[in-house]
C-alpha cells in the first residue's frame, strides 16, 4: 500500500502547478484524499480533501479560489491543481487518505500517506 505526491518543482509567481496523489495497492475511490502542505519552519497546514461519497472538495481559506481538487478514478489519481501561485504557497505538499475529510493536519491520524513534493514559487 503506498501514496506518493507529485509533480512539484519551480514556478514562477502568478504560475500553476498541478499535483498528483497516486495510489498503489488500494482505490483512491474509497477513501478521501486530503493535501497538506509544511513550509520551512512552520507547522503543517491542511489545506484541502476531496470527499468520497460526494467528490464534494473543501478547501483551507489559504487556498480557496486558487486551487481545485479533483479524482480521476480511471487513474487512481487525485489532482490538485494550484493558480496564481506566490511565494507564500513554497512548501512540501503529501497527501494521505481516510474515510472522511476531517480537516486534521495530523497525519497520524490518517489511514494512509505518502512522501510528498516540493512546490518553490520564486522569480
Amino acid at each position: 500500500v503506498q501514496l506518493q505526491a507529485s509533480g512539484g518543482g519551480l514556478v514562477q509567481p502568478g504560475g500553476s502547478l498541478r499535483l498528483s496523489c497516486a495510489a498503489s495497492g488500494f482505490t483512491l475511490e474509497s477513501y478521501a484524499i486530503a493535501w497538506f502542505r509544511q513550509a520551512p519552519g512552520k507547522e503543517r497546514e491542511w489545506i484541502s480533501c476531496i470527499a468520497t461519497d460526494d467528490d464534494r472538495p473543501y478547501y483551507a481559506d489559504s487556498v480557496k479560489g486558487r486551487f481545485t481538487l479533483s479524482r480521476d478514478n480511471a487513474k487512481n489519481t487525485v489532482f490538485l491543481q494550484m493558480d496564481s501561485l506566490s511565494n507564500e504557497d513554497t512548501a512540501v505538499y503529501l497527501c494521505a487518505a481516510d474515510r472522511r475529510c476531517t480537516g486534521s493536519p495530523t497525519l497520524e491520524l490518517y489511514n494512509f500517506w505518502g512522501k510528498g513534493t516540493l512546490v518553490t514559487v520564486s522569480s
